[in-house]
C-alpha cells in the first residue's frame, strides 16, 4: 500500500487535490440513502490501535472543494470560511474508522465525497495515506401515482376521456408508465421541481374507451416501483323515446271524445227508460201495471171454450 501513496498539493488551505499515480486506478463506492436516514460514508483509512487520532489530519470533502467536516491533531476544525454550512449539526465522524455519518440526510447531500487522510510525520512531504472519493447517492419516495378520468365526449359507441396520473416528492427524476388492460400507452409528461430537488410528475393520455377497462399507472425511480389501478367504465347510451307525430295526437284526441260521447248518450237513454213510469201518476202506474199482469180477452175466451 505504501508503494502506492499519493503525492498531493494543497489548493487552499484544507482543500486538497490529488491526482492517482499511473497503473493505479480508485475505487469507486457508491452509497445508497434515502431522505430522513443516516448513512455512513466509509473512509479508505482505519487508525491502528497503537495510534490515536490525535497524530493525524483527517479531510472529508464535497466535490473536491467544499470541506463538509475536517480533524487535525484530534480536534474538529470547524471556523474555516469552505465549511459548508449546510453541514453543521448534521456530520460526525468515528475517531478509529474515521467513518463520516450525515444525518438526517438531506437530497442536496447527493455527490461525490472524498476522505483524505494524512499523519502528522508526512506533512512536511506532503503525502497523504489515503485519498479515495465516495458516491452518495439520495433518494427520495414518490407518491402512491393518484389516477383520474374525465369524460370529454360520450357516445353509443364509445366513450372519450382524458387519463391523468400524478406523483410528487421523489428523487430522482422517475419513469412514468402507463397500460390500458396491460397494453401501454404514449404519454403527454410534464415534470416539476420543488425544494430545488424533489420531483413532481404528471402524465396524460386521451383514451376512446368502448367497453368497461383496467388502466395502471405506474412510478419507477433507482430501482423502486410504485403503481395505482383505475378501473374506467363507460357511460352506457341510453335512446331517448320519440314523442307522437301531431297527427297522432290529434286522431287520439277525436276518437277519445268520440267514444266518452256515445257511452255518455247511452247512459240518458238507458235512465230515460228505466225511469219513464217515474213521472206517472200513482193511479196511472197502477193501471199501467195491471194492464201488463192481466191477460188479454182473446186469450181468456179461448181458454174457456177448450175447457168447455
Amino acid at each position: 500500500m505504501q508503494k502506492v501513496l499519493e503525492q498531493c498539493y494543497t489548493t487552499v488551505s484544507l482543500t486538497f487535490a490529488c491526482s492517482p499515480p499511473t497503473g493505479y486506478a480508485l475505487e469507486k463506492k457508491i452509497i445508497k440513502s434515502k431522505v430522513g436516514q443516516k448513512v455512513g460514508l466509509p473512509c479508505c483509512h482505519e487508525i491502528p490501535s497503537s495510534e490515536s487520532l490525535h497524530n493525524y489530519r483527517v479531510y472529508w470533502q464535497k466535490n473536491i472543494t467544499d470541506v463538509v467536516l475536517a480533524y487535525a491533531e484530534g480536534k474538529i476544525l470547524s471556523d474555516h470560511v469552505q465549511f459548508l454550512p449546510r453541514y453543521k449539526n448534521r456530520t460526525e465522524m468515528d475517531p478509529r474508522n474515521l467513518t463520516l455519518w450525515i444525518s438526517p440526510v438531506e437530497i442536496l447531500d447527493n455527490g461525490s465525497y472524498q476522505c483524505v487522510v494524512q499523519h502528522l510525520k508526512y506533512l512536511q512531504n506532503s503525502f497523504v495515506l489515503c485519498d479515495e472519493r465516495v458516491t452518495l447517492f439520495v433518494t427520495a419516495d414518490f407518491s402512491e401515482p393518484n389516477i383520474t378520468a374525465e369524460v370529454s365526449a360520450n357516445t353509443c359507441e364509445s366513450t372519450e376521456m382524458v387519463v391523468r396520473c400524478s406523483s410528487h416528492g421523489g428523487f430522482p427524476k422517475p419513469k412514468i408508465s402507463g397500460a390500458l388492460n396491460n397494453v401501454s400507452v404514449v404519454w403527454n409528461v410534464s415534470w416539476v421541481s420543488e425544494s430545488l430537488s424533489l420531483y413532481n410528475v404528471t402524465a396524460e393520455v386521451r383514451l376512446n374507451v368502448t367497453k368497461d377497462v383496467e388502466f395502471t399507472c405506474s412510478i419507477e425511480y433507482d430501482g423502486f416501483a410504485k403503481s395505482t389501478t383505475l378501473l374506467l367504465t363507460t357511460n352506457f347510451c341510453v335512446v331517448p323515446t320519440v314523442p307522437p307525430s301531431y297527427n297522432v295526437i290529434t286522431a287520439s284526441s277525436i276518437i277519445i271524445v268520440i267514444f266518452l260521447l256515445a257511452v255518455i248518450l247511452a247512459a240518458r237513454y238507458l235512465l230515460r227508460h228505466v225511469c219513464s213510469c217515474c213521472s206517472k201518476p200513482w193511479d196511472s202506474v197502477e193501471e199501467g201495471t195491471r194492464e201488463c199482469t192481466e191477460l188479454p180477452v182473446s186469450s181468456q175466451v179461448t181458454s174457456e171454450t177448450s175447457f168447455v
